[in-house]
């Protein structure tokens, strides 16, 4: 695939190879931003290395099926549907049961290697068992984490699986694009999974907020928003913030299509931005905020806190690299 020029997205008028690496580098922090699920990674299940029973109870399928399901939700997706063909007790349970899919745990390595960089091998099989247990399990969908499918060569899918996203209740929803091209257009779709608590996405175009989005959107449970090497503009933050009543972690990484970042949210309680590229960051109007970070400052920044009476944390802070103004209480 050939490599497209990279704009204000990641860096201007950069070699390929220079593009290669920073993009990488990305992705590996991405990825470590990423929340880890509560799921267990296997180890061996050989019925031979298990302790020996007498009469052959089965203790565990008399548990209540509340029980069985949390503990099926809890394995990869993989050895979870396996469970179904143990008892004709645990037949229905993986059905039943929060889904929880991590794309990775669909590796034969189940991820160990870390995050699939420019220029590794695309695992194919991986997107046709992402549709595959999208579509025949019913939800709800408790977590489900798509870090490693090429999403150009897979659009018309996109909008589908956002689709069974919203309509089975996604709560967690880590969302990454495998570059190129590292800024695809992320359908509108997002906007209809209103049952989101967590969502993280990783190398989009965020969609047009100042455009045809539907007027009902809103996601009244979101309260952890990431948003890496996004293409993004100031009104998109404003819309998000608006649309998010109970918001409390915003982190922004990646260099942005704006200069100055305006935060105003009723509920907003920690703002963290990795790498600063924000020539200007204003807190307007942020009652609950507490804490304001940033790790390193690529530019000189100017911070203008308005209103935020808990502020307590604000770093880090350089001499000659920041000025500070404080307006409000």
């Amino acid at each position: 695939m050939d490599e497209p020029c990279v704009g204000t997205s990641m860096t201007e008028f950069a070699r390929p190879d220079d593009v290669k690496s920073m993009t990488n580098f990305e992705i590996g922090r991405t990825c470590q931003c990423i929340p880890d699920p509560l799921i267990s990674i296997p180890g061996p299940l050989s019925l031979s290395s298990a302790p020996w029973i007498p009469h052959g109870a089965d203790r565990i399928s008399c548990l209540p099926d509340a029980i069985l399901r949390n503990i099926v939700a809890r394995l990869p997706p993989k050895d979870a549907a396996r469970t179904a063909v143990l008892a004709s007790r645990w037949r229905p349970l993986w059905r039943s049961a929060p889904l929880v899919l991590i794309d990775t745990h669909l590796l034969p390595d189940y991820g160990a290697r870390g995050p699939l960089i420019v220029g590794a091998r695309y695992p194919r099989a991986v997107t046709d068992a992402v549709s595959r247990i999208l579509a025949t399990h019913p939800g709800p969908f408790r977590c489900v984490h798509l870090t490693c499918s090429v999403m150009d060569e897979h659009q018309d899918e996109l909008e589908s699986w956002l689709d069974i996203l919203a309509a089975k209740g996604v709560q967690e929803l880590v969302f990454v694009n495998r570059p190129w091209p590292i800024d695809l257009d992320l359908p509108a779709t997002i906007f209809r999974c209103t049952s989101l608590v967590r969502l993280y996405l990783g190398f989009w175009r965020f969609p047009n907020t100042d455009g045809a989005i539907p007027r009902p959107a809103a996601f009244p449970n979101l309260r952890e928003l990431f948003l890496s090497c996004t293409t993004v503009n100031e009104w998109d933050i404003a819309f998000m913030l608006e649309k998010s009543p109970v918001l409390e972690l915003l982190m922004i990484s990646g260099r942005p299509a704006f200069s100055t970042l305006h935060l105003a949210s009723d509920s907003l309680r920690c703002v963290l931005i990795p790498v600063t590229f924000f020539d200007e960051i204003v807190v307007v109007n942020c009652p609950r905020l507490e804490r304001l970070c940033q790790c390193a400052f690529v530019i000189p920044t100017k911070l203008t806190i308005g209103h935020a009476p808990k502020l307590c944390i604000l770093g880090y802070l350089k001499a000659g690299r920041n000025t500070i103004s404080v307006v409000g209480n």
